[in-house]
């Protein structure tokens, strides 16, 4: 190996390393790589993570965490907590594969359970819609928004639309 390469390396390895989970996967979120499924408890999640945005009880005992990172940030996680209370999964919500599970007729609470928090809330009285939005990161890698359009009386799901930014 060529010196300057080897320089590199000693250089790049330690970050590398430092933005690694326990499984050596690459990190999306900082404070991630501290977390195991099954092992960590709410706990760790909180020191791990901060303060959840929100907390949502189920009957069953179990419990989810809501970390949006916006409203110019295009992540929100979910930890969700079992009723033994440790990490049972965790994921970021904002995807398209997740956006395609809204569907026309879901109320406000089955679409905030899913997404969480919503970037900014929009009413257009005259047309009694009220519009969601989410930054994300589309696969393309550009940036966009998803839209989730609500009637303002009823508060269900009319439909969604995407909003790219920056003329993408």
């Amino acid at each position: 190996m060529k010196p300057w390469v080897r320089s590199i390396l000693i250089l790049i390895v330690p970050f590398l390393v430092a933005a690694c989970d326990q499984n050596g996967n690459f990190t999306q979120e900082p404070g991630l790589e501290k977390l195991s499924r099954g092992v960590s408890s709410e706990a760790d999640v909180r020191n791990a993570m901060g303060q959840p945005d929100t907390v949502w009880e189920a009957e069953s005992g179990e419990r989810s965490l809501e970390y949006p990172k916006g409203p110019a940030g295009a992540r929100t996680w979910i930890f969700y907590i079992g009723k033994d209370g440790k990490l049972s999964d965790y994921k970021q919500v904002l995807t398209e594969e997740n956006f395609a599970r809204i569907k026309v007729g879901m109320n406000k609470e089955e679409v905030r359970r899913m997404l969480g928090r919503p970037g900014s809330v929009v009413q257009f009285a005259r047309k009694n819609e009220e519009v969601w939005d989410w930054r994300y990161v589309p696969s393309d890698a550009s940036q966009a928004f998803f839209n989730v359009h609500m009637d303002i009386t009823s508060g269900v799901v009319t439909g969604t639309s995407r909003s790219d930014i920056g003329g993408h």
